[in-house]
């Protein structure tokens, strides 16, 4: 996928938060341990350094959605990065009741809030709830 395309399925997939831009999927592209996974009308970007692994954005088409395919996405991110990271982390909207089953689901756990973390496109920022697996971890579960 181009930044162009990155750019526009974001925004569609996003309703409420502000949607990054094509530059800025270009810019992350080019740089050092990102990797983007794609899937059927979604994709992931993720970037591993130091031995620790992140999942920068998640999106997933309106219209795809409820079909297994950000768990895909997820699965395929991790199983990727299980030789090079001891643990993943990520961010996710603490109102987004949908994204956080997932992570629940795939052993993630909180541990940190970043208070007003995503700009909102008609209402206040919402906080950010911080996840983390450890991937050596017998609570891993796919």
């Amino acid at each position: 996928m181009t930044p162009v395309e990155l750019a526009r399925l974001h925004a569609a997939a996003n309703d409420r938060d502000r949607p990054w831009t094509a530059r800025e999927f270009s810019d992350l592209l080019t740089g050092p341990g990102v990797g983007l996974w794609t899937a059927g009308g979604g994709f992931a970007l993720t970037r591993t350094v130091a031995g620790e692994s992140e999942l920068l954005t998640i999106a997933v088409a309106p219209q795809m959605r409820r079909r297994g395919i950000a768990r895909r996405l997820v699965q395929d991110w991790l199983e990727a990065i299980r030789d090079q990271s001891t643990c993943a982390f990520l961010e996710v909207a603490a109102d987004n009741v949908a994204a956080r089953h997932l992570y629940d689901s795939l052993g993630f756990a909180i541990v940190g809030t970043r208070p007003r973390y995503y700009a909102r496109r008609d209402a206040p920022p919402a906080n950010a709830l911080v996840m983390r697996l450890e991937l050596d971890s017998p609570d891993r579960r796919e």
